[in-house]
């Protein structure tokens, strides 16, 4: 248990910190909502990111303290990610108020008498759908990815996070602190996509569309609030 413990405080400290985080969610919620079933990659990128930045902070601040100006660098990317969220909600209540590229059509069936009924066809259903759908889901995971990176750099408090790192003793409790520390990030945001994706999948499958755009809309008013606050607080 003793020789756990970096890893497990490591695991439960950095989970915290992306949970607790509202900048962290607004900035995957509404492509876990599109997303939907696959919402998982979503998280996954992000922590990947966002572990990265945060490693790329560090190193900077150890190798260059005197040369380069890092409290520049992280205040800078903070304005950054907050125009970058205000980007993604926009982006998010705009694919919910484009048009659906479904029509109605008349079909007459004469099994039991001649009825006269519409079927709604979605007409961007084509051989190169999956393809399509695919190539989406790549950009969105790219998109997560730069992102995470983004909030890892911003904040010279990420790296305080890794300060325990110095009180150990021997290397193996370091190594088992980092990797706990990764995990913790990694996991807690890909379980948090991977609840949305479900929600957002379950209520559209429903046909509870009401419902499903409300998720939408939601997501995407979170990313413009919490990315109008980090512009005009930092």
């Amino acid at each position: 248990m003793e020789n756990s413990f970096p890893f497990i405080a490591a695991l439960m400290a950095s989970m915290l910190h992306v949970v607790t985080g509202p900048d962290h969610l607004a900035a995957v919620t509404p492509f876990a909502i599109e997303t939907k079933r696959k919402a998982w990659k979503i998280g996954l990128s992000w922590g990947l990111g966002h572990l990265a930045g945060m490693l790329g902070i560090g190193i900077l601040f150890v190798l260059f303290k005197e040369l380069i100006p890092i409290d520049l660098i992280s205040d800078y990317s903070e304005q950054l990610v907050g125009f970058v969220l205000l980007g993604i909600g926009c982006w998010a209540i705009y694919k919910l108020l484009k048009k659906d590229k479904k029509h109605a059509h008349l079909h007459v069936h004469s099994e039991e008498g001649p009825v006269i009924h519409k079927h709604s066809h979605d007409h961007s259903l084509n051989p190169g759908h999956h393809h399509h759908h695919s190539k989406k889901l790549h950009q969105s995971n790219f998109a997560s990815f730069t992102i995470g990176l983004l909030h890892g750099l911003a904040g010279i408090s990420h790296f305080l996070m890794f300060l325990p790192v110095l009180s150990f003793e021997n290397t193996s409790d370091a190594v088992a602190y980092i990797s706990g520390f990764g995990c913790g990030i990694v996991m807690a945001m890909t379980f948090y996509t991977f609840i949305i994706g479900k929600v957002a999948a379950l209520s559209k499958n429903g046909h509870n569309e009401m419902f499903f755009n409300g998720i939408r809309f939601s997501g995407g008013l979170f990313a413009i609030i919490i990315g109008c606050y980090w512009i005009f607080t930092t």
